[in-house]
């Protein structure tokens, strides 16, 4: 598939089949996403992969709670098989701008001298390679955010302290045929493009 293709066909999924996904297609999605640009080269994202029903299980038992799953808007996104969490470690940009040709810069001793912390900014890029090889694959994506339940779903999979939770992904195989349920946000018209393009000067 070509990238503009991938690119305007990509939306997410919240409607999946249970039936399961390959793991060397998942593997194929997460060297993919590895492969987006990080600066300095820190390669600071890592990525739990829960493709077995008892991980996935454990993850809604820590993010929603079974009181709240009969009201829950997108049913057919917990029957995802496959959940993604995108994991940054901060201190890795910080240790390698201490690096000898990084230490100029004066960002290698604190994660609070970033201005910029690049580890979000990383770690979206590599969310973006995820989505856009799903899309290649035939696969349907959705990223949701962890907001409140970084902490649970860090400790229900001994996630190391020093790193950070960004998000979720949920990966499987759309249900063919049914109407998705969009988000609340699908209705927002695109900004025209010569509304973000400014040349020259804003």
């Amino acid at each position: 598939m070509e990238l503009r293709s991938a690119v305007l066909a990509r939306h997410m999924v919240r409607a999946f089949s249970p039936d399961p996904v390959d793991s060397s297609v998942v593997d194929r999605l997460i060297d993919l996403a590895r492969r987006a640009p990080s600066a300095g080269n820190s390669q600071a994202v890592e990525f739990l992969v829960l493709d077995e029903p008892a991980a996935v299980g454990r993850y809604w038992g820590a993010t929603l709670r079974e009181s709240r799953r009969a009201g829950f808007r997108w049913p057919g996104l917990i029957v995802a098989p496959v959940l993604v969490v995108v994991a940054t470690r901060p201190d890795a940009y910080v240790e390698r701008y201490a690096e000898d040709d990084k230490a100029s810069t004066g960002l290698g001793s604190s994660p609070d001298d970033w201005a910029v912390p690049y580890w979000w900014v990383d770690a979206g890029a590599a969310v973006e390679h995820l989505l856009l090889g799903a899309v290649d694959a035939g696969l349907g994506a959705c990223l949701f955010g962890l907001f409140d339940h970084e902490a649970a779903v860090a400790a229900a999979f001994e996630v190391p302290a020093t790193y950070r939770l960004v998000g979720t992904i949920a990966l499987g195989h759309p249900v063919p045929g049914e109407p998705e349920v969009s988000g609340r946000s699908a209705a927002r018209p695109r900004r025209p493009l010569d509304d973000v393009i400014h040349r020259s000067r804003w």
